[in-house]
Formats: C-alpha cells, structure tokens, sequence
C-alpha cells in the first residue's frame, strides 16, 4: 500500500483531533493527523513563562458536568485543581462610573482547571500516540473526492485516506479548504452562519509578584461594560505561589496594535486597582481573530454560539468518505472543550461500525 495512504485522516490537531486520534489508533486503524500550526492544541493555548504561572490564552475551565472531558481526564491521568472562588466580583457599569462591588450567588458549582495547564491534556494524548503519524506544520489546502477515498492536498505534498475527518471550525473549512466536488450548499450556507469558538476573541493575561486584588475588600473577579476588559478572573497556580490576572478583551480592540493595546488595559486596570496593576512581572495576549488556523478572515461577525451543534454537521458527505467533528459540531456543551471530547468520541464510535 503507498506509504502515503491511511485508514483515516483527520484535519486539526486540536483537542477534537487529538482525542479521536487516540480511540482510532488503540483499534488498529492507521490514522494520519494533519495541524497547520507547529504547535498542537488548536485553540488549547497554554504559555509557559519562565517565572510565573501556566497562562491559558484559549481553553481554560471545567465543571463536574463536563462528564466526558471529565472522563479523559481520569484515564489518562491528568489531575485539575479547584479555581479560587471569589465572593464579591468588581463590577464597571460604564467608563465614568464608580466600581461597585458585587455579591456572586452562594452554592454554584465550582469550577475547575487543569494542573500545569490544559495543554498537559494534549501532551498526555499526544504521548499516547504510538502510531499515528501526526504532522504539524502541514496545512491542508485542499480535498479532492476519489475512487476509493481521498485525496489530501497539503503545502507539504498530497497524501491519500479511505477517510476524512476535518475538526476544523466549520466556517474555516468551507472557506479555507478546497472542496472537489463542492460540499452540499446547505452544509455550506450554514457552516459559514456558524459561530467559531473564540474566533473573535482576545485573551489577555498578566503576572505579578503579589495577589494585591485579593486585599482590602477587592476581588480577582471582574466584569465591565465599559471595557477593555470586559471580564477578568485571578488565574494564579494551582499551589497558588505565583500569581496572575486573566482577562477577556473586547474584540474591537484586535483593530489596535500590541503596544496600544496592552496601554488601554493596563490603564484600565490601574484606573480600577490602583499603581499595583501597574508592576506587573509579564504581559501576554492571543487575539484569535488573528490566528489563521482558527478564524478566516472573510468570517461573519455572529452571535456567540450561533449555530453549533446543528444536525447537519454529523452527516456523512462523499458516500461517507468525509465527516465534520469538532467543538462546534456537538451534540452537547458546543464551543468548549467538553463539545470538543464528545465530537471526537461520537465520530470514533461513527467510524468504528
């Protein structure tokens, strides 16, 4: 057989990818794995600054109900750790309005985040697998239906599979991807109608040497209307010895420059903590509209969520030679890491029969 050729191909070394990877592998199907980026992960993006905490600039939180992510977890022995739970948040109505503090409802869930990172999740899966061929660095540009298969066009040279599965995000797929025979125009309308988890958004995180938001009263946790941050969340260890603020920033701001950027939330910041926000140790920000193997940049501007988890995703296409998989496409909790387990679970079982 051409050493070009696999059982299954899957577009997208995500967590989506990665998952349905490793069920595939362990009953004996050759699985070829393709990642444009040269990291993999997708939109599980952890840095790892020399001095201070794991930071998460995409996923980052679950809860108890998350029961099949929670469920890979425990078999490939991955531990998570309780995230600190405030009592009050601090609360912006608008840019020349006092910060008010707020009381968070008594008795909700807690949540929950990986130890050393939730990229310790991918290197888990991706240590499990002995056979799979995963390329990163390799973009897919192109499907062409054949006889018995597909052929994969890369920036890397062109590979064969009896299947594909993309987990992109359905609107990168129809837009960025080359498709012969085009896909059915119901599939393509919607899937360019379909929100992309954090497409749009902008994490930010900073690191300090001190928690100096959990004194005098004041809180980690913090919602504004006024903005940059809009939401903001203390993100420190797990062993809690070194600190850091995690934030959301609004999506208009992917418009400004790093520099410019970082001054408008800094200034925020210090408007709302005092000089302390100020000294901080390390800055870093993802604004994931600028990913390419994330968001397109001819993507809609939708509503959060629009569209995830529609029935049309988990129809086979090309006589069942090609599937859609990924957060976006599931069943359940679509456009978190939860969706993103159960996708792959759902199409492994799918390619099983």
């Amino acid at each position: 057989m051409n050493a070009l050729h696999s059982d299954v191909a899957i577009i997208g070394g995500g967590l989506s990818g990665l998952t349905l990877a490793y069920r595939l592998e362990s009953i004996g199907r050759s699985v070829r794995l393709f990642e444009g980026r040269t990291r993999l992960g997708g939109r599980i993006h952890t840095l790892y600054p020399p001095d201070g905490p794991s930071l998460e600039m995409g996923a980052t939180w679950l809860g108890r109900k998350h029961t099949a992510l929670w469920d890979l977890l425990e078999e490939l022995n991955v531990e998570v750790f309780e995230q600190r739970h405030e009592r009050i948040a601090l609360f912006q109505p608008g840019a020349r309005s006092a910060v008010q503090g707020i009381h968070l409802p008594a008795g909700e869930p807690p949540s929950y985040r990986i130890r050393g990172g939730s990229d310790t999740l991918i290197q888990a899966l991706n240590l499990r697998l002995r056979e799979t061929d995963v390329r990163t660095g390799c973009a897919v540009t192109g499907l062409r239906r054949g006889v018995d298969g597909v052929e994969i066009l890369t920036d890397k040279g062109l590979f064969t599979a009896t299947t594909v599965v993309s987990t992109l995000p359905p609107d990168l797929l129809v837009r960025g991807v080359d498709l012969a025979p085009a896909l059915p125009r119901e599939l393509t309308d919607l899937a360019r109608q379909t929100d992309t988890w954090m497409g749009r958004s902008i994490k930010v995180a900073l690191t300090y040497n001190h928690p100096f938001w959990r004194e005098n009263g004041r809180s980690g946790t913090f919602f504004s209307n006024a903005g940059p941050v809009t939401e903001m969340y203390d993100h420190s260890n797990a062993a809690d010895d070194v600190y850091a603020l995690k934030a959301f920033a609004d999506p208009r701001l992917s418009e400004l420059s790093p520099d410019r950027r970082r001054q408008r939330v800094v200034e925020q910041l210090v408007g709302v903590y005092g000089p302390a926000a100020g000294r901080y140790t390390d800055y870093r920000e993802t604004p994931w509209a600028a990913e390419p193997f994330t968001t397109h940049p001819a993507a809609a501007d939708l509503l959060p969520h629009q569209n995830q988890g529609h029935a049309l995703f988990r129809r086979p296409f090309w006589d069942g030679h090609l599937w859609l998989a990924g957060t976006e496409t599931a069943t359940a909790f679509p456009g978190y890491m939860e969706g993103a387990v159960r996708s792959a679970e759902w199409t492994a079982a799918r390619l099983r029969q």
